[in-house]
Parts: structure tokens; sequence; C-alpha cells
């Protein structure tokens, strides 16, 4: 038996009074369900540590990580991260242009649960 996939969208106005944005589209209305579909891939929540844990900010310092996320995929969850509210994106080199990516306060809010899986492994792993 399959279970229909619950698509939620909506649209809010963007803080700065600028055109709507449109939410990502859930399966489920659980709020654990929605929080996985953020950041329950593989990839999001190593990239999120190397941020909160390790003090990563440059693709540089990121591609080093020790799982060694493909380049492709680490692009594309730096893209996600910013565009969902995770992280911000600042220039720091004009020429070649380069960026640093810095957590915000709700990049900042998924420490406790870093934490969490962190202690979750050193007890049971």
């Amino acid at each position: 038996m399959t279970k229909a996939k619950i698509q939620v969208k909506a649209k809010v106005k963007s803080r700065k009074g600028g055109n709507p944005k449109e939410l990502p589209s859930f399966r489920s209305p659980c709020a654990i369900a929605k929080t996985l579909d953020l950041v329950g891939d593989k990839w999001t929540l190593l990239v999120l540590r190397d941020v909160l844990v390790f003090g990563a900010t440059t693709y540089s310092e990121f591609a080093k990580s020790p799982e060694h996320i493909p380049s492709n995929l680490l692009s594309s969850r730096l893209t996600r991260l910013v565009s969902e509210g995770f992280l911000e994106k600042q220039s720091y080199q004009t020429n070649p242009l380069r960026y640093k990516y810095l957590a915000t306060a709700k990049g900042r809010s998924v420490r406790p649960i870093i934490a969490a899986m962190k202690k979750f492994g050193d007890d049971n792993l």
C-alpha cells in the first residue's frame, strides 16, 4: 500500500517586504518529517556540523571534511542551506570572487540536534 505524498506549499512575504517567497514542499505536516525534508539527507547535517562544530566557512574547508563530500553535492547543499536560511553567503575576496558561509540564527538552532546525535553516537555506536 502506497501513501499519497502530501504537498504543503505556502507563500509568505519576505521580511523586507519584497516579493512573496515560496516555502518548500513537504511530504507531511509532521514537524519531524518537515525537518528531515530540509536537513535529513546524508550530507546536509555534516555541512552544518562543519560550520557549527569545526568552524568551517569556505568551500575549500568544507571540501577537506573527512567524509569527502563530492564537489557537486557540496555545492548544491551550500546553495540549499543558503536558500533555506540556515547559512548566509558573504564574499570575502573579489578577484577571483570567493565566498564564506556563516550560520544564521536558524542554522545555529540546529546545534542541539547535532550535539544530541554526537552523544547518541558516542554512547551507542
